[in-house]
């Protein structure tokens, strides 16, 4: 019996260092949740958020992200979309600002599948400037989609895509 109460308190121990207790409950979402990421929030309005990435692919790389935890970017309400790009504008403004950023490189993944490794829509905006060590060449066809030697995607095709697109619109 010694062993076991010897046991919790080492439990106990390990679990106050790592920042939890044996009755906590596992962090639903990093972004809502996390004293980090609340720790170094650059700004935020009613429904959006900005904090730097702790994997910046250069300098200043920053997410905005929704107050509400919502997955994808049809999720959010008109007023939460407004305020999502009002606060990436300013991001923008700030970091060419601040950081004499050049352009920028403005993503998002949107599903698992697409590489969302937080299930919590974020927009990551990328300070770029001549000679930065970011992604030189931007070519999404090479590593996002369309493996392959096709060019062009036949006319007929691209309407067709189109026509599906559009009837599917038409029937929400």
């Amino acid at each position: 019996m010694a062993a076991v109460a010897q046991l919790v308190e080492l439990l106990v121990v390990v679990q106050a260092v790592a920042g939890s207790s044996p009755t906590s409950r596992p962090m639903k979402c990093i972004y809502c949740e996390s004293p980090d990421i609340r720790a170094r929030e650059i700004t935020r309005n009613e429904y959006a958020r900005a904090f730097p990435t702790n994997i910046p692919i250069v300098p200043g790389h920053v997410l905005v992200a929704p107050v509400r935890c919502v997955e994808h970017i049809e999720d959010l309400t008109e007023e939460e979309h407004r305020a999502l790009f009002a606060l990436i504008t300013a991001i923008k403004r700030a970091l060419r600002k601040s950081l004499d950023a050049e352009g920028f490189n403005c993503a998002w993944n949107d599903g698992e599948v697409a590489g969302q490794s937080i299930p919590h829509l974020h927009i990551h905006i990328v300070p770029r400037k001549a000679g930065d060590t970011g992604i030189l060449e931007y070519e999404p066809r090479k590593f996002l989609y369309r493996p392959g030697s096709r060019e062009k995607a036949p006319e007929m095709e691209l309407i067709a895509v189109a026509k599906a697109i559009e009837e599917a619109l038409g029937a929400h």
